[in-house]
């Protein structure tokens, strides 16, 4: 049994080296658009989507807020001031 592992692995190691690479990526068009980068949003699992910094739910009862955080690559829900 442990044979028919060890014939296996060779046998995926050698068709794993045997192939040749794959040919290296074209250019890429100097007229590609850059990528847009996308706001921070907050998860509503309630509804089941994101949300935008700013929306306002009530989670359990309590107000809250999609606020961004301090880096601002990311947004999270925070107690909302009245």
């Amino acid at each position: 049994m442990r044979s028919i592992f060890v014939v296996a692995a060779a046998t995926i190691l050698t068709a794993c080296a045997s192939q040749s690479t794959a040919p290296a990526p074209a250019a890429p068009a100097a007229a590609a658009p850059a990528a847009e980068k996308k706001a921070p949003q907050c998860w509503n699992g309630d509804a089941g989507a994101f949300q935008a910094v700013g929306a306002k739910a009530v989670i359990s009862g309590v107000a809250v807020e999609c606020k961004p955080t301090s880096d601002g690559k990311s947004a999270q829900w925070m107690s909302a001031k009245h």
